[in-house]
């Protein structure tokens, strides 16, 4: 076989995978849809019927070797999923962070440390968070404060706290990272850091639920560790040597929200397309004025361009190679276009697009959101500029 027949060969499995992926996704959404996410957002519960059917179809184990009770696969396969829940208008963070918590566990963890912390996770029984912002940090996770000290007795205590937490209250596992030496003992940042999986029902974890006005069935917390007892096998990894493992984990973050931004822009704008076509205040449709169709025609061809990026960095990043470039793009492409795609939703619906019941301004939050997290643009453009470009750092 040619090198080209394998190519071709390679990508339509690609694209057969991502199809399969789409229509068995539809599958759960057609029974849990908008209006259903909506509803457990105004009553303020996880949405627990979604869950439990994305496990049932399997969804929830894409990315986890079949061995540990997964179904394969890695982060381009759950980027799609996460995409493909956003298009039909349920986008879900905690499918964000229990992919990222899984990938540092799968890849460094024993293999008892995955069949307890992950394999129950394939299922949907267990739920996993991961807490990394502290208060006082912020983006610098290196400046982080939480500390885990030797207990004496093989395991661990955990002091600290973390800020901006999603999902806490409903996960049952957490994935911390946290300071094994501080940052004032260490000659390089990027040392003296763990990461450990906490049991969410263990003694002294407190969660403070913060008001962030954002339409996600998940809330926000800022969560408080009071020497907490940890095991020996919550250590994931070597002690101390857990940034390598934390990048990895926070580059699929980064795929992961790309995904969400895809979804989401996709579904503004099939929400102001719709409405264009239909609104006819001068005797045409509205949709007809380039004012508004180039700014919805501009809107798309970014969203295709952050896709093409975002898959490409997520094969990348399957395969094993340095993919932090190509993930940070996807990421800052992503959610500016999904924010430029709920603008020309906003924008066509004139006054209308404010009223809640359209459910446009409801989208607005969240892909405005993405900007800001899980890391902020202006952080990626630091990267491309430093580690793409090789400019001097700026800050």
């Amino acid at each position: 076989m040619d090198v080209q027949t394998q190519n071709r060969t390679s990508m339509d499995s690609l694209q057969s995978r991502i199809r399969d992926i789409q229509e068995a996704t539809r599958g759960v959404t057609a029974q849990y849809g908008r209006a259903y996410i909506l509803e457990c957002i105004k009553e303020d519960r996880f949405p627990d019927e979604l869950w439990a059917k994305l496990g049932e179809f399997g969804l929830l184990g894409l990315s986890i070797p079949e061995e540990y009770g997964g179904s394969g696969g890695g982060v381009l396969e759950i980027t799609v999923l996460n995409e493909a829940l956003a298009l039909a208008g349920v986008p879900t963070l905690f499918l964000v962070v229990t992919g990222l918590g899984r990938v540092p566990i799968v890849r460094n963890g024993t293999p008892e440390q995955i069949r307890k912390y992950v394999t129950p996770t394939c299922t949907g029984e267990k739920k996993m968070c991961f807490a990394i912002t502290e208060p006082n940090a912020g983006t610098n996770s290196f400046a982080m404060n939480t500390l885990a000290t030797p207990n004496g007795k093989g395991g661990w205590t955990l002091k600290g706290q973390k800020v901006f937490i999603s999902g806490a209250r409903d996960a049952d596992f957490m994935l911390v990272v946290a300071r094994t030496t501080r940052a004032s003992e260490v000659k390089n940042r990027t040392e003296g850091m763990s990461l450990f999986v906490l049991d969410m029902n263990t003694p002294g974890i407190k969660l403070q639920q913060l008001n962030i006005q954002v339409e996600t069935a998940e809330r926000q917390y800022m969560v408080f560790f009071d020497d907490v007892e940890l095991p020996a096998d919550a250590l994931i990894g070597e002690a101390g040597k857990g940034a390598k493992l934390m990048f990895e984990g926070l580059n699929s973050e980064r795929l992961l929200a790309a995904g969400a931004a895809l979804g989401m822009g996709d579904y503004a704008l099939a929400k102001a397309v719709a409405y264009s076509k239909e609104r006819k205040p001068f005797g045409k449709p509205i949709g007809s004025y380039q004012a508004l169709q180039h700014r919805m025609a501009m809107a798309k061809a970014q969203i295709e361009a952050a896709r093409l990026m975002t898959y490409t960095a997520a094969e990348r990043f399957d395969a094993g190679e340095d993919a932090g470039a190509h993930a940070n793009m996807a990421k800052l492409l992503g959610s500016e276009a999904a924010v430029a795609a709920v603008e020309a939703a906003l924008q066509t619906h004139g006054g209308y697009g404010f009223d809640r019941d359209y459910d446009v301004v409801t989208l607005w939050p969240m892909l405005r959101l993405l900007k800001i997290a899980p890391i902020n643009n202006e952080m990626l453009l630091n990267y491309i500029g430093e580690h793409v470009l090789g400019l001097p750092k700026s800050y």
